[in-house]
């Protein structure tokens, strides 16, 4: 075989090799997958939606980090009129720090919040925006 030969058998091997690479991982090395949407509503009515339905349907400028080989997430949005839904009782900030981020994401701000909404979303509302944070869980719920 020439050199020719040998050097296109070489590139055709690193292309596969990357090929299927990229495919198992389709979100980045880093696992991790943002999206952001007009409204709450739309977040929640996009079929690859993440968005928790604690989220007021008029919440707008609603952006999202998620890890998508786990539950963390980090959010944040501007209310809407309906501001907080009622089922946001006052709690305790995550013990457990955040490891995903955000030039949005001011850092430490998993440790001010002070309320809980759905059992495992910790949110604080600062400067007319709401954050929110998931810490990873085993169980993986939304």
């Amino acid at each position: 075989m020439n050199e020719i030969g040998k050097t296109a058998i070489w590139f055709a091997a690193i292309a596969a090799a990357l090929a299927t690479v990229t495919a198992c991982a389709p979100d980045g090395p880093e696992h991790v997958k943002n999206v952001a949407y007009d409204t709450g509503a739309l977040g929640k009515a996009d079929s690859d939606a993440r968005l928790p339905s604690w989220i007021p349907d008029d919440a707008t400028a609603v952006t999202e980090v998620i890890r998508t080989t786990g539950s963390e997430r980090i959010l944040r949005y501007t209310p809407g009129a309906s501001g907080l839904p009622a089922a946001c009782a006052k709690g305790f900030a995550s013990a457990t720090p955040a490891t995903l981020s955000a030039d949005w994401w001011p850092a430490g701000q998993e440790r001010r919040t002070d309320r809980v909404c759905d059992t495992d979303w910790h949110v604080v509302a600062d400067q007319g925006l709401i954050y929110a944070y998931k810490p990873e869980t085993l169980d993986q719920r939304r």
